[in-house]
């Protein structure tokens, strides 16, 4: 497995090894052990599933704020998505900044990202899944979205017309959001 960092502290991509023969693939996918190797120490309680029928699908940006952040490890297990981390931690020398990844069930890479950060992503394909893990249940009270094309982040999705959800499509822009994420830098 590699960790490789991105441009954004604390957000990683993870690339498994996959075995492959004339039979197909395997690979392990999650292992808490060599993930803390990187210091990436999480306990994760939750796994999520979504599919998307139609290319052009954008979900997000979103997170949940504290006291019921969560990290998430995001895979893409059918087609291809453009998978984006937003920086919201006040304080952060890469705050309001924006990492963003193609994610495929072909490339099998992962993203990490940590809490204190947004999270949303682009279908590329029809027909896609995507699996996550959280290392914090879901909490309707602290469930908060940004705008996608908030222009204080400047996101460049790659598409001019999402399909968006009416929660997308309504969501504050950051400036009138009520985050809560402070970056604690290590020392």
């Amino acid at each position: 497995m590699k960790v490789i960092p991105t441009s954004i502290n604390d957000v990683y991509v993870i690339e498994p090894q996959v075995f492959g023969d004339k039979r197909g693939w395997f690979m392990e996918t999650y292992s808490k052990l060599k993930l803390e190797q990187f210091k990436i120490d999480v306990d994760f309680v939750q796994d999520n599933h979504s599919f998307s029928l139609c290319k052009g699908t954008l979900r997000g940006l979103h997170f949940q704020k504290n006291p019921k952040s969560q990290s998430k490890l995001v895979r893409c297990t059918r087609g291809a998505i453009f998978d984006v981390a937003v920086d919201l931690r006040q304080g952060s020398p890469t705050y309001r900044m924006w990492v963003g990844i193609e994610l495929s069930a072909e490339n099998k890479r992962q993203l990490f990202i940590p809490k204190g950060f947004a999270h949303g992503f682009v279908t590329l394909v029809d027909n896609v899944e995507v699996q996550y893990k959280v290392d914090e249940y879901y909490a309707p009270e602290c469930d908060r979205s940004i705008r996608y094309d908030d222009p204080d982040i400047g996101i460049d999705w790659g598409i001019k017309d999402p399909v968006l959800s009416e929660k997308d499509l309504t969501a504050p822009l950051l400036k009138d959001s009520d985050h809560n994420f402070i970056y604690l830098q290590e020392g």
